[in-house]
């Protein structure tokens, strides 16, 4: 009988705080010098204090009503003690038995349309490590303090998780959470969502076998194939008659396999205590109902509503997903073409979609370019799509157009000063199809012949000639009556 993996996820989130979660030293330490972000608390001197950073508070409240979790009641921090390098003061302030958030839970799409519900065991608040780097075939480690003392948010599932499918697929929503809700950036590149895999295996009606977890993991793809390869290592070792130990592994990214790093400690190993100097905090139901209050729209919420609009599946999932898309998206919906008011001729949904995830999207990333970074007007990508409703234009002049449209200029004032509106005149278009026609007498024959299809090698000539600018239905039309078909 074949293995089942049972896989359960830890995700740390780096928080959108001005200052560290227990000192006032800033936090955006990024791109700056090593150990230039300190404070006499983040090098744990004697004498220091920790002060609670309450917007870090706030916003673990928030993501953890984002995950349907419960938030309300008392929480409380606890030091994690350990020895290693990156902790200067030889532990860590978190929580253990009483979490800011608990019991909630994420409803996962997968690319087969299946919904998965992954329980949320808890999500608690801690401080961050500094980072050791080890300089090739050096004998010594080099350590950076600056991320030490990080506002960090640490989210811990239940064992829900199957295969890495599900693994990426969770990951990406939570990614879209966090950063629709403003708590955290989220950036698995720079080191903001960083993400541990507990995974074992067992024979179905058999109990779970002995977990090993899997550390730092700072990509998606990452994950995946980490859980992939120890998927298969552990059912090798099984299959063999030996046997899994509770180790933590690391990941080698250039090999693709996992390695292990120490033998994995257990709660008693942290040995958990109450932080003397913080007294446990009471989220109240008036203090949760504020939180709540300032929540923006959830990536559910917002794929619901284009669903409704009539946005295809697919399309509503990638546009609910991202903060930067569905931003333009809604604005150029709402503010209709040429930011006129409410009630004035709106773009079709789907054919908004289309554009924003298509031409725009493509355009922009093959100039190297982002849509926030972008002078793309909400407003001018509405007008464009509506003048190809309208027939003003046709969609390869709204092609041509998409350049300028990006730096910021108006589709509507565009084709008034380059006289791009669409021809029908029908005289203008059949001098443009009897020149065809003369210049192509042996596919004139074909289509006479019975052959329709090659009717298509004379429209390109004639929307040539007239510049992309004739109404391709009638062109078609007078294509027709002129062949006698």
């Amino acid at each position: 009988m074949a293995y089942q993996a049972v896989i359960g996820l830890e995700v740390h989130l780096q928080l959108k705080t001005r200052s560290k979660i227990f000192s006032a030293c800033p936090q955006d330490y990024h791109g700056a010098p090593p150990n230039t972000f300190t404070d006499p608390y983040t090098l744990g001197l004697p004498g220091t204090l920790p002060a609670l950073n309450r917007e870090a508070v706030e916003l673990a409240m928030m993501f953890g009503l984002g995950l349907n979790c419960d938030v309300s009641g008392p929480t409380q921090f606890h030091r994690k003690n350990y020895f290693y390098p990156d902790a200067p003061k030889n532990f860590q302030l978190s929580q253990y038995d009483r979490p800011i958030a608990r019991d909630g839970f994420l409803d996962v799409t997968l690319e087969s349309g299946e919904v998965r519900r992954i329980r949320i065991k808890r999500a608690h608040l801690e401080d961050d490590a500094g980072k050791l780097t080890h300089p090739t075939y050096a004998p010594y480690s080099m350590l950076d303090l600056n991320r030490a003392g990080s506002s960090l948010l640490e989210m811990v599932t239940e064992a829900d998780l199957t295969g890495p499918e599900e693994a990426r697929a969770f990951l990406e929503s939570v990614q879209a959470i966090a950063q629709a809700l403003g708590v955290s950036d989220a950036t698995p590149e720079e080191g903001k969502m960083r993400c541990d895999v507990n995974l074992s295996l067992h024979r179905p009606g058999e109990p779970w076998g002995t977990k090993v977890e899997v550390k730092n993991l700072n990509s998606f793809r990452s994950v995946a194939r980490a859980i992939e390869y120890e998927t298969a290592r552990q059912a090798r070792v099984l299959s063999g008659g030996g046997r899994i130990t509770q180790d933590t592994m690391g990941w080698d990214e250039g090999g693709q396999k996992t390695f292990v790093m120490r033998t994995k400690e257990g709660e008693a190993d942290y040995r958990y205590f109450p932080e003397p100097d913080l007294p446990p905090l009471d989220i109240t139901l008036d203090w949760l109902a504020q939180v709540r209050a300032r929540m923006p729209e959830l990536p559910a919420q917002k794929r619901e509503r284009y669903l409704a609009a009539g946005v295809r599946a697919g399309d509503a999932h990638t546009l609910s997903h991202s903060v930067a898309l569905s931003r333009v998206y809604d604005e150029a919906m709402h503010e209709g073409p040429d930011g006129q008011k409410p009630g004035a001729q709106k773009p079709d949904a789907q054919k908004l979609a289309n554009w924003l995830l298509g031409d725009v999207s493509g355009l922009l990333a093959a100039q190297g370019q982002t849509l926030d970074g972008s002078a793309l007007q909400p407003a001018h990508l509405a007008a464009l799509v509506t003048l190809i409703d309208e027939g003003t234009i046709s969609g390869r002049v709204a092609k041509d157009l998409l350049p300028d449209v990006l730096t910021g200029q108006d589709p509507r004032a565009l084709v008034r000063t380059r006289g791009l509106s669409v021809v029908t005149d029908t005289a203008a278009i059949d001098a443009a199809i009897d020149a065809a026609l003369q210049a192509d007498p042996a596919t004139v024959e074909k289509v006479r012949a019975g052959n329709a299809k090659a009717m298509n090698a004379l429209f390109g000539p004639v929307m040539k000639a007239t510049g992309g600018k004739a109404k391709p239905e009638v062109v078609r039309e007078r294509l027709q009556a002129k062949l006698g078909l």
